[in-house]
């Protein structure tokens, strides 16, 4: 990552948290990890020349509902497979707001299953489900989310899924900076996964 773009990340967080929005709020708009959220904005990456973290960028495929649709029809696919593999049935697809919702609602779709929205509490605490869509109770879940950093909002999920009577089976994103296949006894399924070579 070369100095000019952490600059300008250092600028869109500021120009971020400037708006009232937390660093949590911050990580998930930038697709950071909130350890390098905090970072950037304390400046030290003008004492530092290491990268802190791998910024994941997916507007490319955001920015229409085809292209939304095309990566669907993939996830879609993952999941027929692990349900195939785990000899099993998903009962709806759960996405976490914002960025895992177009995916999850289209997702949904293709496979003729309800629809989760579940938010997450920016300090961890406990989320919600949106009334205005199904419910987690005696189903299958799959969730589905764009990127993820350190796993705590997905462990947070599943626990709350859990905590409502429903059975998280299966994850999938679209990223992962993660060096594992399992979260909280869950599968866990990315199309793409970031290594971040050389580092120290």
């Amino acid at each position: 990552m070369e100095m000019k773009s952490i600059e300008e990340l250092y600028k869109r967080a500021l120009e971020l948290k400037n708006k009232g929005m937390s660093d949590k709020e911050i990580s998930t708009e930038l697709h950071l990890s909130v350890g390098t959220v905090t970072w950037l904005l304390s400046k030290e990456f003008f004492k530092e020349s290491k990268v802190q973290d791998v910024k994941i960028g997916w507007r490319t495929i955001g920015v229409t509902g085809n292209r939304i649709g095309s990566i669907s029809e993939v996830i879609t696919d993952i999941i027929e497979e692990e349900c195939l593999a785990q000899d099993t049935e998903v009962n709806a697809i759960l996405g976490i707001t914002v960025n895992g919702i177009p995916y999850a609602t289209m997702v949904s779709y293709l496979m003729d299953k309800d629809l989760v929205v579940y938010r997450p509490h920016p300090t961890r605490k406990e989320g919600f489900f949106s009334s205005n869509f199904a419910s987690v109770k005696g189903k299958n879940i799959v969730i589905i989310d764009d990127v993820v950093s350190t796993g705590e909002t997905l462990k947070r999920a599943i626990l709350d899924i859990r905590n409502e009577g429903g059975n998280p089976i299966l994850v999938v994103v679209l990223a992962s900076k993660m060096h594992t296949d399992e979260i909280s006894d869950v599968r866990i399924r990315s199309l793409i996964r970031t290594n971040l070579v050389g580092g120290s």
